[in-house]
């Protein structure tokens, strides 16, 4: 059987064997006899082993003992045997091959995997971590420094970046913040794809001035605040405010460094602007004029303004017959050094309102704004020649970020949320050169209105974030709101305040175009546009007391709720509502009265 598969050269091995087994023994021509020509291989085989098996064992260690010609066939055999592989044989092959050749990458790269994270300390993020680092790699680092020159713009927009805190360096975060220049920023945003594959999305930034986490407040006050204070002896509004995230680093540079729970106000950029200002005061100048300073400090809470140095007392906003806000019955006080200045400073951050929430053990929930008003004394009065507003903003926040907080600490984040979309879409018209910008939509904005579009206004925003990887979201959102904010370019004439901020909505337009005539009286078209006004804002206002009742009485209801904190909140807020409809009354019967006075008639 299968003698097709026997050759010539098998015949060759059959013929050899018989040689060497005449030479072993007795059985030559037994063995030549048993095996013919054309006999299977199995068969002779089987049959040589048979006969060698007989032989005498002293032939054993011989050549041709039955062992040697046994290994001898088998060689013979699978060099005789040239038998073409198959193409799915030699698939097979090929993959085992590839196979192997995985596992061994796999092995190679556990095992490099297992030295970083030996080397990184487990560190969840490592494989980011070493993505940055290679990114950096490529950058050619030249940061900012003190003797650079400042430059002169009327919207400045700087950013800051804080170093990781204790408790993201407890959780092992990485930096996602990189500062290669004066005025570069590169965020590197983790992300990861559909197959589980990670990489990083390097989103770039530019900016007037770019601060990284080792920078001093001395050093950002010199290229932000610093550069605005001759607008104000010039006659002009200066306007510094920080805008970020909570617990990003706001109140650290404008309230001063903290040193455990006490805060240094001397080294903030309140106290630098009142250093700079007084030194300016005593060159020879502005030493001949007879000038006074006087400062004030009040915070921005939901839709209301309330003094910190009057004992939070509250205030009301309006606008003069110039479209100017003015402040009511705000205090002021006059300053003569530094000293007074910082007192102040302390005495109304005491005074602000702040909680806790998950993001911030002492998060602030209001908008502060400290006032330097500097004013000409006159035959007759004072005339003021400048002002300096310097902001520090509420922290915006995600729902998460007060998940764990009570309802009130909640509905407090989202107005503080609220006012500040209300003045990002007021940068946003600014910025497309809209006919109407919102500058009512809060009491923000309504405040702040001035800084962006006043004569001889100049502005500077400092942007705060967060380094660590769990803030990247609210990090790109700062990032993408402070870069909208640097596209803002509102030239001379390109905004008339009588046309665009006077009226609020159209009602308002038609209503002021159709008692047009051309013996009107001006005072008594002011009266009209500021009751208005007043009625949208009051609406505004009363829709908001309501939502906060409605929470309030959710509040009561609730048995491990505080009764005796809901029954002040609701006493707060019913004060509140009694003090809007009394604006109300005030305006309206202001306005009823001069029209029977000029009997005017529609």
């Amino acid at each position: 059987m299968f003698s097709y598969l026997i050759s010539s050269k098998a015949q060759d091995e059959r013929d050899q064997v018989s040689k060497l087994s005449d030479e072993a023994g007795n059985h030559n021509e037994q063995l030549n006899n048993t095996v013919p020509p054309f006999a299977t291989r199995s068969r002779s085989k089987t049959m040589i082993v048979d006969r060698l098996q007989a032989s005498p064992k002293s032939h054993s260690s011989s050549p041709h003992s039955p062992q040697c010609v046994r290994r001898s066939l088998n060689c013979h055999r699978n060099e005789s045997m040239h038998i073409p592989k198959s193409k799915a044989v030699r698939e097979i092959a090929l993959i085992a091959k590839n196979r192997n050749e995985r596992r061994q990458r796999n092995a190679d790269s556990k095992a490099i995997k297992e030295a970083l994270i030996k080397m990184e300390g487990d560190n969840p993020n490592w494989e980011f971590l070493k993505m940055i680092k290679e990114y950096k790699t490529t950058l050619d680092f030249h940061p900012l420094r003190s003797t650079d020159p400042v430059v002169d713009h009327q919207i400045t927009v700087c950013v800051r970046k804080r170093p990781l805190n204790a408790k993201e360096l407890n959780k092992n975060e990485i930096d996602v913040i990189t500062i290669p220049q004066r005025d570069r920023l590169i965020l590197h945003e983790p992300k990861q794809k559909v197959d589980l594959t990670k990489y990083l999305d390097n989103l770039n930034f530019r900016f007037d001035y770019v601060f990284d986490d080792t920078v001093s407040n001395e050093m950002v006050y010199r290229f932000t605040a610093q550069p605005l204070i001759r607008t104000v002896f010039e006659g002009g509004r200066a306007t510094c405010f920080a805008y970020g995230q909570t617990g990003s680093g706001k109140t650290h540079t404008m309230g001063g460094e903290f040193k455990g729970k006490t805060q240094n106000f001397a080294s903030g950029i309140y106290g630098l602007v009142a250093v700079d200002i007084f030194k300016l005061l005593a060159t020879p100048t502005y030493r001949q004029m007879n000038l006074a300073l006087s400062a004030s400090f009040f915070e921005i809470y939901g839709n209301f303004v309330y003094d910190l140095l009057a004992k939070r007392k509250r205030l009301k906003v309006w606008e003069d017959g110039n479209q100017k806000v003015q402040i009511v019955d705000l205090t002021e006080i006059v300053v003569k050094n530094v000293e007074q200045v910082l007192e102040i400073i302390q005495k109304g951050s005491n005074q602000r309102t702040s909680a806790q929430t998950s993001a911030n053990l002492s998060s602030s929930r209001s908008h502060a704004v400290f006032q330097i008003v500097l004013r000409e004394i006159v035959a007759g009065g004072k005339r003021v020649v400048g002002t300096f507003s310097l902001i520090d903003l509420a922290g915006n926040e995600r729902g998460a970020d007060t998940f764990k907080s009570n309802r009130l600490t909640r509905i407090e984040g989202a107005v503080i949320n609220r006012s500040l979309l209300a003045l990002k879409e007021c940068i946003r018209a600014l910025g497309k050169k809209e006919t109407h910008c919102p500058f009512r939509g809060s009491k923000l904005t309504q405040i702040l209105r001035d800084s962006f579009i006043g004569e001889n206004s100049r502005t500077c925003m400092i942007a705060l974030i967060s380094p660590g990887v769990s803030s990247c979201e609210h990090t790109l959102n700062t990032l993408r709101y402070a870069d909208r904010v640097k596209e803002l370019a509102v030239g001379e004439g390109d905004l008339c305040p009588e046309h665009d901020f006077g009226n609020d909505s159209d009602p308002c337009s038609d209503d002021s175009t159709a008692s047009s005539s051309p013996d009107e009286n001006p005072e008594l078209v002011d009266q009209f546009c500021q009751v208005l006004q007043t009625h949208q804002v009051i609406m505004k206002q009363c829709v908001e007391l309501h939502k906060m009742a409605m929470d309030s009485y959710d509040n009561l209801q609730d048995p491990s709720c505080s009764k005796m904190d809901v029954a002040r909140f609701w006493k707060k807020l019913l004060e509140d509502t009694v003090d809007v409809h009394k604006d109300a009354l005030v305006h309206a019967t202001s306005y009823y009265d001069l029209l029977c006075k000029k009997k005017w008639k529609y």
